[in-house]
């Protein structure tokens, strides 16, 4: 089955999901979408307390307009709103038609929707890419349902990022070029990413550092009645663009959920084998979903890991095993 061209739109957008229609009129379409999520969260981290936390706060304005029955001019604007800044994370125009989505400007990459875990917070030792949003990018999607496929690229994305901890980066000329393919059939849904970033900003090897990197990931799904699977295998090198520093990593995910009603629990195991003194780490989590509304949900999860913890400067450093970690919280969508 094609999907609509406003469908596609949606897909181009990345993060933003079509909720409230506010306009319908004349081949124009306009959505407005929100989130806003809230947890209390003890991560792994011993040196840090618990905390309650804005994890997610979004605002999402999407429109398609007809310009012929086979070809829409899409667009589309969204705003984060955490850490007590708004910014705006998403701002692109494009075509759609029958033939995929093509878009320009500031927004999310393919591989933005990388990985099957089904954690909120505790999934770490996950396969990261880094950097899957710029400035500057690229970015073609065409999904017909059974296959598809999806290839953005970063041109020379000289602007600031932003770290998962909220740490302001300058990138230096960051080029990142990512790409997708996929197929579903009956339950299963299987595909591959891609990834190489040139001068990607990231504290791997030096504080405010930049690194090169290259990397895939194998995901499938399957799904049959209220029991979902799924597992991916990825590889990842990282490279010091000071140095000759270089870390290779090998990441194997699993995970699990079963729905009762409106309940859901499911579990995973990810493993990050790592090529230097970090060794092999691990991370194991459960989780139950209550959906309260089709917009509304809340959730709690726990989780272990055997990664260590350093603080301080040398020589007065002090290294510590990782907090038992656990999270509960609320989200709701529009």
């Amino acid at each position: 089955m094609k999907k609509t061209l406003l469908a596609l739109a949606v897909v181009a957008a990345g993060s933003a999901n079509a909720g409230i229609n506010l306009y319908d009129a004349n081949g124009v379409k306009v959505d407005l979408s929100g989130a806003a999520e809230v947890q209390y969260r003890e991560d792994y981290n011993p040196f840090k307390d618990a905390e309650l936390r804005i994890d997610d706060a979004d605002l999402a304005i999407n429109t398609s307009i007809a310009i012929s029955e086979q070809l829409s001019a899409v667009a589309g604007t969204a705003f984060e709103y955490e850490g007590g800044d708004v910014r705006n994370d998403e701002l692109w125009a494009g075509f759609s038609s029958d033939f995929g989505t093509l878009t320009f400007g500031r927004q999310y990459m393919i591989s933005d929707d990388s990985g099957i875990g089904k954690d909120y917070e505790l999934g770490s030792e996950s396969i990261d890419f880094v950097q899957t949003n710029g400035n500057e990018v690229i970015k073609y999607v065409y999904d017909n349902g059974t296959f598809y496929f999806g290839a953005s690229h970063d041109l020379d994305d000289s602007g600031k990022v932003v770290s998962d901890e909220g740490e302001v980066y300058q990138d230096n000329d960051t080029r990142i070029t990512d790409a997708r393919i996929g197929y579903r059939v009956a339950g299963l849904d299987a595909r591959v990413y891609y990834y190489k970033g040139d001068a990607v900003a990231a504290d791997l090897f030096s504080k405010k550092g930049a690194v090169d990197l290259e990397g895939y990931n194998v995901e499938a799904e399957y799904g049959f009645g209220a029991l979902g699977l799924a597992a991916s295998f990825g590889q990842v090198e990282y490279k010091d663009v000071n140095s000759s520093s270089k870390v290779r990593g090998n990441i194997y995910q699993i995970a699990a959920d079963y729905t009762i009603d409106k309940t859901t629990f499911a579990i995973g195991y990810n493993n990050y084998d790592r090529r230097d003194e970090a060794g092999d780490n691990y991370a194991v989590y459960a989780n139950v979903t209550q959906q309260l509304h089709s917009n509304v949900k809340v959730y709690a999860e726990i989780g272990d890991t055997n990664v260590k913890f350093t603080e301080g400067k040398a020589p007065n450093t002090v290294t510590r095993s990782a907090d038992f970690g656990y999270v509960a919280g609320m989200e709701v969508k529009f």
